[in-house]
């Protein structure tokens, strides 16, 4: 295992790097290491790292989901109103009826089958958008529209709302029956995650308020309750749907509302934490593609998940129309809004594991959707914000 965890941050480190001098995004460069060490490639990492791949992905996103949280102002997030919630699912929605289109006709499968599809592609990548919302924070581009609160939020509650979703369509698709309960989980375990969040976070403040530790524990701390969040949504999920990540990203921002001193704080050294958590997320997602799949891919695969890329951008601008924001500002919203990656690694075997007969054509899907959206969302980022974005 020590040997795997040497390679992932060397190599990932290194691509990274590389990458960067390019004029690239790192993060390219760490999931084409990914691939390469994987078993599907040279099989340079442990079985024991693949064993718990899936929970060190987890981690990386608690570590930058709470960073966002530390980040995101609520009185900011309240001044662009209407488009915050809109984006929180219309992209997403528009997004799988394009794959509903589309799929049938270049695929030749069900429509069940393509709205599957739909709802593994629609995911957003946190992973991918945070981090580099957090810079154009940090450095006050579109700071005065709320343009990357705009995103941060849309793109953590994007999240839970698809994964919700993909779960009863698969449900359906294995039993040939869905609750409407599957469905009333949407709303249920944003309200949930949002409140146990909040409550979470006032207990953190009273504590740290009354406690004078050190930010070091502070952050051990926040880190093990975070943990606990995501346990209690497993435990909880036969009674009430709850989203942990939600709640994660809610803790942050109570701590940022009501403890901003303390946040400022914080948040520099969750900055620290995730240059190590980002090398092992997207390496590891790296590792997660078979990059098989995707080398037998047809071209009718590649002109779906560019199609449902196009769906995705009408999305965003249906969301944005009525918003004082000029045409260049909706048209980064409307890239930047694009990159796929940590969704689709964790649930694109999870159809062909249930044995479904989409199985092997969702998992290919996943594959190119990551391979094409991520380096094109982050490069769109990196490459267009300074020019799009006022400062």
């Amino acid at each position: 295992m020590l040997t795997s965890i040497a390679l992932i941050l060397l190599l990932g480190l290194g691509a990274g790097w590389l990458f960067s001098k390019m004029k690239l995004p790192s993060l390219l460069g760490m999931i084409l290491v990914g691939i390469l060490i994987n078993p599907h490639c040279l099989n340079l990492v442990d079985d024991s790292i693949l064993l718990i791949s899936g929970e060190l992905r987890q981690i990386a996103l608690v570590i930058i989901l709470t960073r966002a949280g530390l980040s995101l102002n609520l009185a900011d997030l309240k001044k662009v109103g209407r488009p915050a919630i809109l984006m929180c699912f219309v992209p997403a929605c528009i997004e799988i009826i394009g794959t509903i289109i589309f799929a049938p006709l270049l695929l030749d499968i069900s429509i069940l089958d393509a709205a599957i599809i739909g709802s593994v592609v629609a995911a957003v990548s946190p992973a991918v958008l945070v981090p580099r919302m957090i810079k154009l924070i940090e450095e006050g581009y579109g700071v005065r529209q709320s343009i990357p609160q705009l995103i941060l939020a849309g793109a953590s509650v994007d999240d839970v709302f698809v994964i919700v979703l993909f779960a009863a369509l698969t449900t359906l698709a294995s039993t040939g029956t869905a609750s409407v309960l599957n469905f009333v989980q949407i709303p249920t375990s944003i309200l949930f995650g949002v409140l146990l969040g909040f409550l979470v976070g006032k207990l953190l403040i009273l504590f740290f308020k009354k406690f004078h530790i050190r930010d070091s524990v502070k952050i051990l701390l926040i880190l093990s309750f975070s943990f606990l969040l995501l346990e209690m949504q497993k435990q909880l999920e036969t009674i009430v749907s709850v989203s942990g990540l939600i709640a994660i990203m809610s803790m942050g921002i109570i701590i940022k509302q009501n403890y901003n001193i303390l946040a400022k704080r914080l948040a520099l050294k969750y900055n620290k934490l995730w240059l190590g958590a980002e090398v092992f997320l997207f390496v590891l997602v790296g590792v997660a593609v078979d990059i098989g799949y995707a080398l037998v891919a047809s071209i009718s695969v590649i002109l779906l998940v560019a199609a449902a890329l196009v769906f995705r951008i009408l999305g965003v601008f249906l969301s944005l129309i009525g918003t004082k924001l000029t045409k260049k500002e909706r048209l980064f919203c409307m890239m930047a809004y694009t990159p796929k990656a940590t969704v689709q690694a964790a649930i694109g075997t999870i159809p062909l594991a249930m044995g479904l007969e989409c199985g092997s054509i969702v998992l290919t899907v996943s594959v190119v959707s990551i391979l094409l959206t991520a380096p094109f969302g982050a490069i769109c980022v990196d490459k267009f914000y300074k020019r799009l974005l006022k400062q």
